[in-house]
């Protein structure tokens, strides 16, 4: 089978790369490299499992619409987008140009080529808003509530998409799954600066605290967030190839997480002596989020396998040998 995966350089989409070509896919790889990095595929690139290709190309560009039409593949993991939601503040232009233009460039060229599935990566943690307490934990039937009001640019344009997938869907027979993921943690997950995205906490705690660092914590570190490792949010990506037809699935633990509890969890892993430092609560980012992923074992098969303390524990380590 052809496989397509855009954003193949980053934190996900590497991981998943290396999933694929275990399994002896023939991949194209696709970044733009404006986050992702090449030593991501590193790996990728030496195995002799699969067949692996990488272009350089921006999913809002003709030579990404070119590529799917001229290798037509049959199935596009899309996980290329803009995920930082204080860019999508400041500059909800550009976040729709890439997360919603450019999802719209790859689904017509997945039209026009014959592809047959488009696996597409939302959010969570965002497309549903401001959750109050009798939501949680949050299931996907909510999305469309009158309460399920994004906070954010970057939860408009990944919500607007869900529409778009149908209408392919419907009228051009071009099949999709929506995984909607929590906070996806785990190694490679390089934050862009120290301030770095609110879903990269575990990279920014794990990287400070290993340098003998103070952790900063913006509000007061009672919001919660739903952490799933990503060796785990990679199966889900791979079972959805198959299945979970025309459906929006949410991938996450479940669980909810205060981000004190969390600074104390990698407070020990690590051994730091900081206590954390507090700052003003950040705009768009929500106080309480967890989702429930009881379709995901239902239509995927899929419940992840990763208890926390085991994924911090890899997390950490990976970030000590990378030091």
């Amino acid at each position: 089978m052809r496989v397509m995966v855009t954003g193949a350089a980053g934190f996900i989409g590497s991981h998943l790369v290396d999933r694929l070509m275990g399994d002896g896919e023939d991949i194209l790889a696709v970044d733009d490299l404006s986050s992702g990095s090449l030593a991501n595929l590193a790996d990728a690139r030496r195995s002799q499992m699969g067949k692996f290709t990488f272009q350089r190309a921006d999913i809002t560009s003709t030579a990404l619409a070119e590529l799917i039409k001229r290798n037509k593949p049959e199935v596009i993991f899309h996980l290329a987008a803009q995920v930082d939601v204080r860019k999508s503040l400041k500059d909800p232009i550009h976040d729709a140009m890439i997360n919603i233009i450019g999802t719209l460039n790859l689904l017509q060229a997945a039209t026009e080529a014959g592809s047959e599935k488009v696996v597409f990566t939302s959010s969570g943690g965002c497309i549903y808003g401001e959750p109050d307490e009798s939501r949680l934990p949050v299931t996907e039937d909510q999305v469309w509530s009158p309460e399920a009001l994004p906070e954010s640019p970057y939860g408009v344009s990944k919500k607007v998409v869900l529409d778009y997938l149908r209408y392919y869907k419907v009228v051009h027979g071009l099949d999709y799954a929506a995984l909607a993921l929590a906070n996806v943690y785990g190694p490679r997950q390089e934050p862009a600066s120290e301030v770095g995205l609110e879903g990269q906490v575990v990279a920014i705690f794990s990287r400070k605290m290993l340098a003998n660092r103070p952790c900063t914590i913006y509000g007061d570190g009672t919001q919660t967030r739903d952490f799933v490792y990503v060796d785990d949010v990679v199966s889900a990506f791979v079972a959805a190839r198959d299945r979970g037809s025309g459906q929006l699935i949410n991938v996450g633990s479940g669980r909810e997480l205060s981000v004190n509890e969390l600074h104390s969890n990698l407070a020990e892993l690590t051994g730091t002596r900081y206590e954390p430092q507090y700052a003003p609560a950040r705009p768009g980012e929500l106080q309480r989020i967890v989702i429930d992923p009881s379709k995901a074992g239902a239509e995927l098969g899929w419940s992840p396998t990763t208890e926390l303390t085991e994924g911090l524990k890899q997390t950490v380590a990976w970030f000590r040998a990378a030091a």
